[in-house]
């Protein structure tokens, strides 16, 4: 398959309806590109990607007809997130470029493939166990001092599939819980912050890398993430270093968002994720290019744009009923709100972000990044 760039015009192919394949289907668009969303959602053109894609097929991932004909609709095929099957992104690999590619994803969607990756690349990582008994589960928890948490090995998101085990009685009743699905046990890590680095690679091997930026969580789900981070210069370079060892490794084309812990003078990876991420929203305003138009860029074959930071910012994710405050007060002169066009409102789904923007330099080593 051809590895020149895509002319303007071209179609590109985006697996996922939600509100990530929206934010990179009109990333497409202000470059000149047209997208054909392919998801399993019922009313489909109704989705947050549906409503402003050019095209949308509605059929399962296992659907082999529906994937050939949708393939050859478009000129490249990308994916919103990393719960694609596998053998769905292998499948469409052979009639047209799949990018990223389907190694990433297969790493990512098992937490033990991906702590493996990480550790065999002498990138540090939390101690973790494979657990598949009970009597496993019971070894792997004492050899952490008695203290873990057990994660399933995958589709986990968002605090699903994960339990902090602090006593032996929790022991046998969580493991029940999962109900026969592989799992891994953690070591607890006694971290000071969550931080993340959001990094594009194209297919030439160029990367474009952003500012690292501080995270924090309200109810396991991402509230607010401060670009950039309050730390070191040391440290800042070290999330680019990690980053870009990870991108060569997966030879990788596209977004690659990876999520840190910072122990004192240490970075410790938490998790990747293949493909454009929530904590690097921030970057739509606070940079020429967002995450958004780097990644259209990369899986069309064009040279990245420069990622450096214009601004400080501040995303504040919009969850649940946030979002009708949103949308009937007036957003200030230093905020861009950004509305995920969802209609149904529930308890911890995300239904748009707003993006605060501050001078340059004016957050970091202030103290006042809350």
């Amino acid at each position: 398959m051809t590895t020149d760039p895509l002319p303007k015009g071209s179609v590109i192919g985006i697996m996922g309806a939600g509100q990530l394949g929206r934010m990179l289907a009109q990333a497409a668009h202000e470059l000149g590109f047209q997208t054909h969303i392919y998801a399993p959602n019922d009313d489909l053109a109704a989705t947050p990607a549906g409503q402003v894609s050019d095209a949308v097929t509605q059929a399962a991932y296992e659907d082999e007809h529906s994937l050939l004909a949708f393939a050859d609709r478009v000129d490249v095929i990308t994916y919103e997130f990393e719960n694609v099957p596998q053998s769905t992104a292998a499948f469409l690999s052979t009639v047209k470029p799949v990018r990223p590619g389907q190694k990433a994803l297969e790493i990512a969607q098992d937490r033990w493939v991906e702590k493996s990756f990480i550790r065999d690349l002498d990138i540090d990582v939390a101690e973790f166990h494979d657990i598949t008994t009970p009597e496993s589960l019971h070894t792997a928890w004492q050899r952490f001092g008695g203290d873990g948490i057990l994660k399933t090995r995958r589709f986990g998101y968002d605090g699903k599939g994960q339990w902090r085990i602090t006593a032996s009685n929790l022991l046998e009743p969580v493991f029940a819980e999962l109900a026969g699905r592989p799992a891994i046990l953690e070591q607890l890590v006694p971290f000071e912050k969550e931080v993340s680095v959001l990094a594009a690679r194209n297919i030439d091997g160029d990367t474009a890398i952003f500012d690292c930026v501080e995270n924090v969580h309200a109810n396991h789900i991402l509230k607010f993430s401060y670009a950039p981070a309050d730390i070191t210069d040391t440290l800042m370079q070290e999330s680019r270093n990690i980053a870009d060892k990870m991108l060569t490794a997966l030879d990788y084309v596209g977004v690659l968002a990876i999520e840190l812990f910072v122990c004192g003078n240490t970075l410790l990876v938490n998790e990747i994720a293949p493909r454009v991420h929530n904590s690097g929203h921030w970057t739509m305003d606070a940079c020429a290019y967002g995450q958004f138009h780097q990644h259209i860029l990369a899986v069309t074959g064009q040279s990245l744009a420069n990622p450096e930071r214009l601004q400080d910012a501040v995303m504040t994710n919009l969850i649940g009923e946030d979002i009708l405050e949103a949308r009937n007060r007036d957003m200030a002169d230093n905020e861009r709100f950004h509305d995920y066009g969802k209609k149904d409102i529930r308890d911890g789904r995300k239904m748009g972000h707003i993006n605060a923007l501050f001078p340059l330099n004016s957050r970091r080593g202030t103290g006042q990044t809350r």
